[in-house]
């Protein structure tokens, strides 16, 4: 099995401003200058990658487990070191589930599954940041 190496390219545009061509081709807009705040930061898309790799993988198994989903949302926060470098050291996951008689033990389920096996973005995060995730289920 090989390892496919993606790169990401970064341009400075100018005055804290960086555009970003993904591995994949897509253009970003990143903006470091929080009072301005023309664009996500870096940290920002930290929280962004969490909760999308997550979602994609606990709406996938919700829909093998035959959970009728209606809506699905996932809230991410993250809580920074004081000192440099501010890396996060806690990102609460905040699952939100709407359905009609949808399985609690098939959401704890999936967001487990996800946490541990499948999101390749918490793998890589665990080692240095505490990940803690909590669901609510909302019939409709």
């Amino acid at each position: 099995m090989s390892i496919k190496n993606d790169k990401a390219i970064v341009r400075l545009q100018g005055d804290d401003v960086f555009s970003v061509t993904t591995p994949s081709g897509h253009e970003l807009t990143l903006d470091t200058d929080h009072v301005r705040s023309s664009a996500p930061t870096p940290m920002e898309l930290l929280l962004v990658a969490l909760g999308s790799c997550t979602a994609v993988d606990v709406v996938s198994i919700l829909r093998k487990k035959r959970q009728h989903v209606t809506e699905y949302r996932v809230e991410v926060r993250g809580e920074r070191r004081e000192g440099y470098p501010r890396s996060f050291k806690r990102m609460e996951v905040h699952h939100i589930v709407t359905g009609r008689s949808i399985s609690e033990q098939s959401v704890a389920q999936a967001i487990e599954l996800s946490e541990q096996k499948y999101c390749s973005v918490a793998a890589t995060l665990r080692p240095t940041v505490a990940i803690v995730s909590s669901y609510e289920i909302i019939e409709g």
